[in-house]
């Protein structure tokens, strides 16, 4: 019999070597994610063989007891996974698994419990699942000793850091926590006069100015949108097609942080804001539009109908969906039960359909609308009319122009038909005038001979001579100009990129059928929509299929509603871990979608349940979370490092310290935008557009491709739009831009982003050196420091230093600084060149040597750690 080597066996050895083990706690975990799949689940047992209790493995199959009590070296059951040779068709079990298995045998494969006759669905979970951290309860903990700044959370962390032997360190310098709170607030560095103006005022007054700025629903609209999976486009297939209409939500989302709408009922909206609209959704009210318009959250998901409407895209588009539900508000990756139980958590396979069965008649496959079909108009009645009445206007321009377009046509025709002997005049004239698929093989060839009459139209009435050019062309575009003038003061149609729930009688409502192993073309047996099995013991799950009292079936209102209930164990530990953070680079359970056996578990659970009873109570107030976080002393110490702190805690998760953070992408973008004073403040509406440069690089700008997407060499200019936040930038699935690629940006061709991932590779300074955006973005802010400190060298430098970093140069600094720029300076006077613009035409003149000498300082200083990092 094969045996790992010792030294595996001591390696592997799991922490809980010298306790008795029981199946439930110990062995079961491991048999459910690597057997059950063959050897119990859904009536499987190959071999005869089912692991789902001790004595049935001990009962064993076709080839006899699995396990003998006491024996681990004669249980064929070990033997076979110690070769490998189970589970079949998978990797190897890991040593510290083998090892527990091997000493549960040993110690008598003992069980917790008295294991039931029979498993039935009541049997589904042990004890030891349900009794998982996340599941439980959310209490109210008492406070630890008081912390001396009053703040409870600080009254937990200490007691942790005193365990630890460890303790705070001091507070960040002013104007660097003034840096971090602007960032963390608004995602935007302070303005070059905030830092002296934050001397003289608390910290606590500069939080309250931060959350009253309108950039704050900007820059947490975009962490939400991360985890809402928000793109402008559809994704699933390469087509990519464009959403027209999903910034409505994008607009929904920053609007209801800024106003700091209490979050139970922004949760409600988004699950369920048009069961909350009378029906039918014509003649909306402002409250109206902004509940339907939150519905866009479950139009997020990539959706391929659109494309290819087929059952596949289909059953993607709703799974995905789920999983955008799930891990933003349940923190828990409920979609790995969708073709079989969960391998890790209490979450069977008919859970995950009874979720769906809330959200499936919305989706209706027996009816699926594609994306264009299920968009919801804000045109009014009364504007109808109005419109109805503008194109009554044009269409008597229409009718005129082709009166008069019939008349030039028959003017060429005559003149066209003199050049032809005088027999075949009435011929051509009969033939031009019947209609093209009833011509005879004879008109056709007499029109072929005479090509001039035959290709006569509107469109090519410029083509036989000046006076037809100038006079009966012009004549038919000048009234067609008139026609679109007209009918450009119809009122402007816009819709809603929504989930509307048709209404429905429960005779039709569409069933949910659990799919055999997830697969759409396998139904089973009908599920009714509820809540998770494993919280039966604690509240009702059972949502009604069909509420008499709304025209739809209430499903999703009902579930929201019970959600937000305050009782949930999971909507409010999963959204203060997320606010956690953002504002600290992690959060307390760092695996802010996985609140499961495979996500860590929390640094600070009394912290974690305490922040989440207290959001609840305090009315699911953002606003007010953020400040309690910001103002603590655990927020506003110093991110210096030490031995000593990195000896005990090198992760820093009692966080005796800051976490220095990078900042994200788009926030880089926009700071860069910032402090060169470009910045278009902007607010709300379509997106700007990206599009392919003539190297394919994605820019922002309007695409101006043929249709064979080659570069046609126009621009069109955007206003100032391309210098609007990033958070308007369009975001196409398929072409996002290149620095939101190298620095982290999620590009949702996942579902969505509950945390971005934070990489450092070289890619990332090849782009900070080399893009031709941060050499525009250089330019600009040189161009600033120019206007606002004149042609003075030494105040140039200071005042690049105040605006790029907050701060004076040191003395040092600014020496070095004074040279790099004359020696720059002194180059481009020998090898003169032009600024540089990302589009557009190229500039004629060379620029002044003096001013691409203090870009080239700019575009250090925004290339350094101390711009792109977060102290």
């Amino acid at each position: 019999m094969t045996r790992l080597p010792l030294i595996a066996l001591v390696i592997a050895a799991p922490s809980w070597a010298d306790e008795p083990l029981t199946f439930e706690k110990h062995v079961r975990p491991i048999l459910k994610a690597q057997c059950f799949h063959c050897h119990g689940e859904d009536g499987e047992t190959k071999g005869g063989l089912d692991v789902r209790l001790a004595r049935f493995i001990q009962k064993g199959g076709e080839s006899g007891p699995a396990i003998l009590p006491g024996n681990a070296a004669g249980s064929h059951l070990l033997e076979l996974v110690k070769k490998g040779e189970m589970p079949k068709g998978k990797a190897r079990l890991k040593p510290q698994e083998i090892a527990t298995l091997e000493q549960w045998i040993s110690q008598g494969a003992k069980t917790a419990r008295p294991e039931p006759e029979k498993l039935g669905p009541e049997h589904a979970f042990t004890d030891e699942e349900r009794s998982w951290w996340a599941f439980q309860p959310i209490r109210r903990p008492a406070l630890p000793k008081p912390a001396a700044s009053g703040n409870p959370i600080d009254a937990f962390i200490a007691e942790k850091l005193a365990q630890n032997g460890l303790s705070f360190s001091p507070e960040a310098e002013p104007r660097m926590l003034l840096r971090r709170a602007s960032l963390d607030l608004t995602g935007l560095p302070p303005a070059p006069e905030e830092p002296e103006a934050a001397d003289r005022t608390s910290f606590e007054s500069t939080v309250d100015r931060l959350l009253a700025s309108q950039q704050y629903g900007e820059r947490w609209g975009r962490h939400w949108l991360d985890i809402a999976g928000y793109a402008d486009s559809d994704g699933y297939t390469d087509k990519d097609l464009e959403r027209p209409w999903a910034w409505k939500y994008r607009d929904y989302v920053i609007s209801s942080l800024n106003k700091d709408k209490p979050f139970d009922e922004f949760v409600r909206e988004q699950l369920a804001g048009d069961e909350m609209v009378p029906q039918p959704h014509r003649n909306l009210s402002p409250d109206a539009i902004e509940k339907i318009a939150a519905t866009g959250f479950l139009r997020m998901a990539p959706d391929g109908t659109g494309a290819m409407n087929d059952k596949a895209a289909q059953n993607a588009s709703i799974a995905d969906t789920l999983k955008i539900v799930s891990t933003a508000f349940y923190g828990m990756t409920i979609g790995c039960a969708q073709c079989h139980d969960h391998r890790y958590d209490p979450i069977t396979q008919a859970d995950y359909y009874r979720l769906r069965a809330i959200f499936e008649p919305g989706f209706n496959t027996k009816s699926w609308k594609t994306p264009a079909g299920r968009l919801v108009s804000l045109l009014t009645d009364e504007e109808k009319a109005a419109g109805a009445k503008v194109e009554e206007e044009a269409k008597k321009i229409d009718a005129a122009r082709l009166l008069k377009q019939e008349e030039f046509i028959n003017e060429v025709l005559g003149k066209e038909l003199e050049k032809a002997p005088e027999k075949d005049r009435e011929a051509l004239r009969t033939a031009y005038r019947t209609e093209v698929k009833k011509r005879t093989p004879q008109q056709v060839a007499l029109l072929k001979a005479w090509p001039r009459i035959n290709q006569l139209s509107a469109g090519s009435l410029y083509l036989y001579d000046t006076t037809y050019k100038t006079q009966y062309a012009n004549t038919l575009k000048k009234m067609t100009e008139e026609a679109a003038a007209v009918r450009a003061k119809k009122p402007r149609e816009e819709f809603l990129h929504a989930f509307d729930e048709a209404p429905m009688d429960e005779k039709v409502v569409p069933a949910t059928f659990l799919f055999h192993r997830g697969e759409p073309d396998q139904p089973k047996h009908t599920v009714k929509p509820g809540d998770l099995t494993v919280l039966a013991g604690q509240r009702p799950i059972e949502i009604p299929e069909k509420d008499k009292a709304l025209p739809t079936t209430g499903r999703r209102l009902a579930f929201a509603r019970a959600l937000t209930d305050g009782k949930h164990p999971l909507l409010a530990r999963v959204i203060v871990n997320q606010v956690w953070l953002r504002h600290f680079g992690r959060g307390l359970v760092n695996s802010p979608n996985d609140f499961g056996q495979l996500g860590e578990k929390p640094s600070h659970p009394e912290l974690l349940d305490w922040l989440a009873s207290d959001f609840m109570d305090h009315g699911w107030s953002l606003k007010r979370l953020h400040k309690l976080i910001m103002t603590s002393r655990t927020y506003r110490q110093s991110s210096r490092r030490d031995a000593k702190r990195d000896r005990i805690d090198p992760d820093n998760r009692l966080l005796s310290r800051m976490n220095v953070r990078r900042l994200e992408a788009e926030t880089l973008r926009d700071a860069f935008l910032a402090v060169s004073g470009r910045l278009n403040p902007k607010v709300g509406g379509r997106p700007v557009p990206v599009t392919f440069n003539e190297e394919g690089q994605v820019i922002i700008g309007i695409d101006t491709r043929d249709t064979a997407g080659r570069q046609t060499g126009k621009f069109v200019t955007l206003e100032g739009e391309d210098y609007r936040r990033s958070i308007y930038i369009q975001a196409r699935r398929s072409t996002p831009l290149e620095m939101f690629a190298a620095f982290d940006a999620p590009a949702m061709t996942e579902a969505n982003c509950a945390m971005r991932p934070n990489t450092t590779v070289s890619p990332q300074s090849l782009l900070l050196m080399n893009n031709l955006y941060m050499r525009e973005h250089a330019q600009d802010l040189a161009l600033r420091v120019q206007r606002e400190a004149g042609a003075d060298l030494n105040k140039q430098v200071v005042r690049a230093w105040e605006l790029a970093l907050s701060r004076r140069p040191s003395m040092a600094d600014e020496q070095e600084a004074l040279e790099f720029v004359k020696a720059q300076t002194a180059h481009y006077k020998a090898a003169p060149a032009k600024l540089e613009k990302v589009s557009g035409p190229p500039e004629k003149a060379d620029a002044a040597p003096e001013l691409l000498g203090l870009a080239a300082l700019c575009h250090a200083l925004l290339s350094s750690n101390e711009f792109l990092y977060v102290d």
